[in-house]
Parts: structure tokens; sequence; C-alpha cells
């Protein structure tokens, strides 16, 4: 199963890869990094269909934020479920993200027994 983390801070995928390790190694989860919303649109455009089918996309970036990418893949690819993540965990953000139609928010420094969670959740529905 394949996942896209989607953050302008680079040392997420170093957090990411140390958190998952087990997982990766198991080859569970397959993980891939864009470092903007921009990044991760052409990812997801270059590869048809798409390879991933999860989404985790920090909201405050520049350029695309992670509310606009939310949106654009929402449209033009429904079947790839994204969560937000953000480091303000304020009410605004929340609502917006989920009435886009985001399936989780977390906020920062994430929990990564609740992800681990999403994902062996994840995981087992596409069995």
């Amino acid at each position: 199963m394949k996942f896209l983390v989607v953050d302008d801070e680079r040392d997420v995928e170093m957090l990411f890869r140390q958190k998952f390790r087990k997982e990766i190694r198991s080859g569970l989860i397959e993980l891939q990094f864009a470092f903007s919303g921009k990044e991760a649109l052409e990812h997801l455009q270059n590869t048809q269909p798409p390879d991933v089918l999860y989404i985790f996309s920090d909201i405050n970036m520049p350029g695309m934020s992670g509310l606009e990418l939310l949106e654009k893949v929402k449209t033009q690819f429904p079947q790839i479920q994204v969560s937000m993540i953000s480091a303000y965990g304020d009410d605004e953000n929340y609502k917006k993200a989920i009435s886009s139609g985001a399936k989780e928010f977390f906020t920062k420094p994430i929990d990564f027994e609740s992800l681990r969670a999403e994902i062996t959740e994840l995981s087992d529905s596409s069995d």
C-alpha cells in the first residue's frame, strides 16, 4: 500500500521513515514524499492510474496549501483518501478539511500510534 506524505518541512521524511520502519521493511506500506502541493499533484498526474492510496498532507505550506491540495485531489482523484496534518488544531481548519472530504485531521506533534491505527484500518479495508 503506497502513501504520499506532503509537507514543506523536509525533516518530516526522516521522521515518518523512522516511525514506520517496521511496516516499511515488512512491505506493508511504501512511503513517498512530496515537499509541496504542486509536487504532490504532479506525482499523481504522472502515474496513471495513480498508485497512491492515501495522502497525509500538511495544511500550511507555501504556494498551494494543503486544503487547496485536498480539494484538487478530491476532484481529480476521488478514490484517494486524504488526511490533513496541522500544527494548529483550530476549529476552522478542522471544519474546512472535513467538509472538503478529509478522512482524518491530525495535529502536530503527530500521534503516530493514531496514524498507525489509521493505516492498519486502511490496509485491512483494502484487502
